[in-house]
């Protein structure tokens, strides 16, 4: 990777991932400048002005987390969905084509039937937000030096209190009252962004290219989340209870998409934690 300018950019720099990998990159990436990009610094829809920002600070690095990641949303508005997942990217990825390019992609472009799933799978998504992500994958893929990154569930701090899924579990129990059913039959790899980030900057400073799975290395339940982080937080009263996802109606559920490490293993310099393992080690950060 050419360091001469080594300026990077990161898109949806408010989001949680984007914000964590500003954070860190003195930590994790010392060599690199960081633009941070929000929304506010550059509509991403405008591509006039994507072009002319780019053309300006020619950086050799691309993280692109910006999306519509809500599910209900990417459903209710495809046609946005796809503008912003999709032709953003396309458009990113044109701009970025002699330079490394990394996109942030989900465990949820497969259909939870198999789990355990590895780069090599076939993918299948279930809803709109999958469908773009792995439409978006594919035009990623077309350039040999680029990097598509498919993460599960993270947690953390993000700048707006909600992206987290930490976040989003701790505002619904406070607003369920008594009880709230969590599943026992769905499936995923939690991973704190914190330790998504560190793999990220280091695959990228390798140089890696393709497909690798980032996530965390213990696959868990909905409610064996919850069992964990109702430990950190003594102000929550309410009651968590087992529930079953084939029992509640509604559109068809990716029920397990956890993600096979042994890929990304080979590459990072340290090995991606499962979360109650993380948790453990950390008991005073903040989560």
């Amino acid at each position: 990777m050419n360091q001469s300018n080594n300026l990077a950019w990161i898109t949806g720099a408010n989001g949680l991932i984007g914000n964590y990998l500003v954070q860190t990159a003195p930590k994790f990436a010392p060599r690199w400048r960081v633009r941070a990009l929000t929304r506010e610094q550059l509509d991403l829809l405008d591509f006039a002005a994507v072009r002319r920002e780019f053309g300006k600070d020619k950086p050799q690095l691309v993280i692109h987390c910006a999306a519509i990641t809500n599910i209900a949303d990417a459903q209710k508005n495809p046609v946005l969905a796809r503008r912003v997942n999709v032709e953003v990217t396309k458009l990113l990825t044109e701009l970025a084509s002699e330079v490394s390019f990394v996109f942030f992609s989900t465990d949820l472009v497969f259909d939870g039937r198999k789990g355990n799933y590895a780069e090599t799978d076939a993918a299948n998504p279930l809803h709109i937000y999958g469908e773009t992500k792995l439409a978006t994958e594919e035009i990623v893929l077309r350039n040999p030096r680029h990097l598509v990154v498919r993460t599960s569930m993270n947690g953390g701090i993000s700048r707006s209190g909600n992206r987290a899924f930490n976040e989003q579990l701790h505002h619904s129990l406070q607003q369920a009252g008594q009880g709230m059913k969590l599943f026992t039959d769905e499936f995923r790899c939690p991973i704190p962004a914190v330790e998504t980030t560190r793999a990220v900057w280091e695959l990228a400073q390798k140089n890696c290219a393709g497909i690798y799975h980032v996530a965390g290395a213990e696959k868990l339940s909905r409610w064996q989340i919850g069992q964990l982080l109702i430990k950190r937080w003594p102000e929550v009263k309410t009651k968590i209870e087992s529930a079953s996802a084939k029992d509640f109606p509604g559109p068809p559920r990716a029920l397990d998409t956890s993600l096979d490490l042994a890929k990304v293993r080979k590459v990072l310099s340290a090995p991606l934690p499962g979360l109650g393992e993380w948790l453990a080690a950390n008991p005073k950060e903040v989560f």
